[in-house]
């Protein structure tokens, strides 16, 4: 039984993986032909079909193309130069791929900026990058104003949308200009090699980093997954992702957009309204993050969750304990995990659908995506070496961190950051044999006997949260900002029935906190998401020999400490605020009667 339930599984792999293969191979072969051409062409041969659609607006496959090409011709008559960045600051909407394409069709790079942030932190993903202009949407303009203080540079701010602010409407200037294909004349030269766009992403410390995407990592994201998801023009994908996300903006539009299908984007996730929206817009399928399927199945039953045209859920972070239950409830024939790093070279598909597995990668394939699980040494936070100095692999069920062999080939890269210290720190070399060098994803993960990958954590300060990384430092900063706290240390624990880990800030303060000020200076200066949900107010904090922090006593205590200790803890009701964690209250929690 055990041999055919794998060579079933190699044959559904296999499958899916051919069809990859016939998607992607052409693209080094034809290495001018770059994402924004590819529109142009799926706008001669699809026309009018619908290609994206929200609430807000629709856009056909021509009306798309036209979008880009006006955007496009923007650009050049402010000068935009080959490798000029450009900050784009907007809500997921149709115009949000029209404006992106258009300026790289011309050579411009586009800074896909995080809609949650504000202040230092949104001022320092645009400094990071150094943009010559910044577009930002008339309901984001106030968290860009919270950043300008902090922004450096000189770029130029255009708004699109209607607001009462003294900055040039792009969007009415845009609406002038032609939209029909640029002339010889007008068109610049690019290549795969060329960079396209800067989508971020928080590592494993510190503040988010500019990960490079150049049009063959922005071509291979839309090929590669409409080959392995087998996208028609039938299908219609509901995506309520951030499109300043890989998953969201790049595989959920791109790989249905090159096979003639239609994308129905949604600026935010409502689990009482998604099944209202799958029917009215007839979905196929539709992108997740294991966070938006626990709330699904958490929710009320709703009459229409069963009466979809749903044929498949992709996706990544769909935890064992939700995947059964979420495919059964609401009838999903076919769900697929994958697990990949948007600047990284890993990348794993979990093709037949093996409950919690992140992907697999078959022996007659291993050569094309040489991938290995290293021992780590979680308290020194290194990498475990033998006697000769070499990474040691780990065996079955063994948690180790993942890495990805670095080749000459494209898709076998690691293109990096703009910082380049940065980009090292990712590098592992003389891993195996002198010379080599692999990608570090900074996931610990593990491996069973048939091959299947399981997410075990993230390496490092950084915890996974409501589908985005927290940064532990970036907290720890903004919470010591307020008056009287003279220590902060920030983790993440796990909570019963949750993806990822909820935050958690363990503090000393020379004072007593005001709860209400505190909850306010949180507000103002982090996103809902990395806004801390326990707060532990001690008298110390522990320290090792070198004055670190003893961050994993406090990380194993979790919110509910076992021991007796004078500490007292507290919860972030979403209306009331920080308010005692008691054991009512904290049987609530356990018991996921409380929402988080």
């Amino acid at each position: 039984m055990e041999l055919i339930e794998r060579l079933t599984a190699d044959v559904a792999c296999l499958r899916g993986a051919l069809r990859t293969l016939r998607m992607t191979t052409p693209i080094a072969k034809r290495p001018t032909h770059v994402f924004p051409q590819v529109v142009s062409e799926l706008a001669e041969k699809y026309g009018d079909a619908p290609a994206l659609l929200s609430d807000r607006e629709r856009l056909s496959y021509r009306e798309l193309a036209a979008r880009s090409n006006r955007y496009a011709r923007w650009a050049l008559a402010q000068g935009l130069r080959k490798g000029d960045t450009v900050c784009l600051l907007m809500q997921g909407r149709p115009e949000f791929l029209a404006l992106w394409i258009g300026l790289t069709r011309v050579g411009g790079v586009v800074a896909l900026l995080n809609t949650n942030l504000t202040g230092t932190a949104l001022a320092h993903c645009i400094n990071v990058v150094s943009p010559r202009h910044i577009i930002v949407a008339a309901d984001l303009l106030e968290a860009l104003a919270s950043a300008r203080p902090h922004v450096t540079g000189d770029a130029k701010t255009w708004l699109h949308g209607d607001a009462a602010a003294d900055i040039p409407r792009i969007d009415r200037i845009v609406d002038a200009l032609p939209g029909d294909e640029l002339a010889p004349s007008e068109r610049r030269v690019l290549t795969i090699e060329d960079r396209g766009l800067y989508i971020y992403t928080s590592g494993t410390t510190g503040l988010p980093k500019a990960a490079t995407m150049n049009h063959y990592r922005v071509m291979l994201a839309s090929h590669a997954f409409a080959g392995v998801m087998d996208t028609r023009e039938s299908d219609r994908m509901y995506d309520c992702l951030p499109l300043y996300h890989t998953a969201g903006g790049l595989v959920a539009t791109g790989a249905l957009l090159v096979r003639g299908g239609s994308v129905v984007i949604r600026e935010r996730f409502s689990a009482h309204e998604f099944w209202d929206d799958i029917m009215r817009w007839d979905c196929t399928c539709f992108q997740y993050i294991g966070e938006l399927c626990r709330y699904l199945l958490h929710a009320p039953a709703h009459r229409r969750e069963r009466s979809h045209r749903i044929r498949l859920a992709c996706g990544n972070g769909l935890r064992p304990d939700v995947w059964n239950g979420f495919k059964e409830r609401f009838a999903i024939p076919r769900i697929l995990e994958f697990y990949a790093a948007t600047e990284g070279n890993v990348t794993l598909f979990n093709t037949e659908g093996k409950p919690g597995a992140i992907g697999r990668v078959p022996s007659f394939l291993a050569h094309r995506s040489p991938t290995a699980l290293v021992r780590y040494d979680v308290e020194q936070g290194e990498l475990l070496r033998d006697a000769h100095g070499r990474c040691i692999r780990c065996g079955p069920h063994e948690a180790g961190e993942a890495i990805g062999k670095i080749a000459s080939d494209p898709g076998s890269r690691f293109e990096g950051y703009t910082d380049k210290h940065e980009t090292e720190k990712k590098i592992v070399r003389d891993a195996f044999e002198a010379g080599d060098a692999w990608f570090r994803t900074g996931d610990l993960m593990r491996k069973d006997e048939g091959g299947h990958f399981y997410f075990v954590d993230r390496i490092g300060d950084t915890f996974r949260w409501k589908g985005e990384n927290v940064s532990t430092s970036e907290v720890s900063e903004a919470i010591a900002a307020f008056p009287g706290i003279t220590q902060a240390i920030v983790y993440g624990v796990a909570v019963p029935g949750c993806e990822g880990r909820a935050g958690m800030a363990a503090v000393v303060s020379d004072r007593p906190i005001d709860l209400v000020a505190f909850r306010e200076h949180l507000a103002g200066h982090l996103p809902e998401y990395a806004r801390p949900l326990f707060l532990r107010v001690c008298d110390d904090i522990d320290v090792t020999g070198t004055f670190k922090p003893q961050k994993n006593a406090l990380m194993c205590e979790g919110y509910a400490p076992a021991k007796t200790t004078g500490d007292q803890i507290y919860f972030r009701d979403r209306n009331r605020g920080f308010i005692a964690l008691d054991g009512a209250l904290l049987a609530l929690v356990q018991t996921g009667r409380v929402r988080l």
